[in-house]
């Protein structure tokens, strides 16, 4: 397989397993990306997620431009490109357990817009982002577009775009683009040290702070504070909440169980 999973307690990690092509995306590891994300959706043990790509060279190199793109090309002409799931978590991918990004090296094209459908990213020294789809006459479709304005701006995010340049870490770490940058190789260390961070947190109030942040940046704000509302009483009403004060009063760590 070109993409596996592996849980070790409550956190998975999905890698994509092609380090002979930069882990660039071919149809068969975005299937596969597309089910196993769809599990750790579904899965009630997983609390927390992280992607990384295998080998020390790439996260991932974007769609594979021999097999993915003439495929989505034939698609576009017959009309059924609408709804495609890049890497599994690009469009339609409904869940608010926190993902975080472990960029190992290359990030371009799908690879920046999978680390930006993260809600954290940890970049190693030697990553580099970048959306060079104008470059092959083609635009960022994996979110590419909506997201980078999002993280670090529209006029920077038209920049990189429009030129298709690369972007080393230091700069993404600049930008925004990423949360933190580690050395060559501590990258998936650092990220697996951030979700048991998490994990200490309760996981219903994660899911439901993520929610209210992502549902809530594009309303006005009078509709935005309700939402917060209507999420904030959704999880005083839950098991953790009883949990965590208690814990807290008892000077013991709280024992959540997400319910």
């Amino acid at each position: 397989m070109s993409a596996l999973l592996d849980k070790a307690g409550h956190i998975a990690t999905v890698t994509i397993d092609r380090p002979e092509a930069l882990n660039a995306i071919d149809p068969a590891t975005n299937d596969e990306l597309v089910r196993i994300w769809a599990g750790v959706r579904d899965d009630p043990e997983i609390w927390v997620a992280m992607l990384t790509g295998a080998g020390d060279k790439a996260f991932c190199a974007g769609a594979d431009l021999k097999e993915l793109i003439p495929e989505l090309a034939r698609r576009a002409r017959e009309g059924t490109l609408a709804g495609f799931n890049f890497g599994g978590i690009t469009r339609g991918y409904d869940t608010w357990k926190p993902l975080i990004a472990a960029v190992n090296g290359f990030a371009l094209a799908g690879g920046t817009e999978l680390a930006l459908a993260c809600d954290i990213r940890i970049a190693a020294d030697v990553a580099r982002f970048g959306q060079p789809e104008v470059r092959w006459a083609i635009i960022p479709g994996a979110g590419g577009t909506q997201r980078l304005p999002r993280a670090i701006g529209m006029s920077a995010a038209l920049e990189i775009i429009l030129s298709g340049r690369q972007v080393d870490a230091a700069e993404a770490l600049r930008l925004g683009l990423v949360h933190r940058v580690v050395p060559a190789g501590e990258a998936l260390a650092e990220a697996r040290r951030v979700a048991e961070a998490l994990l200490q947190n309760g996981p219903l109030a994660l899911r439901a702070a993520k929610q209210a942040v992502i549902q809530g940046f594009g309303l006005p704000l009078e509709q935005g504070l309700d939402l917060e509302l209507r999420l904030f009483a959704d999880v005083l009403r839950s098991d953790d909440a009883i949990e965590g004060p208690r814990a807290f009063a008892g000077k013991r760590p709280p024992r959540y169980q997400a319910r």
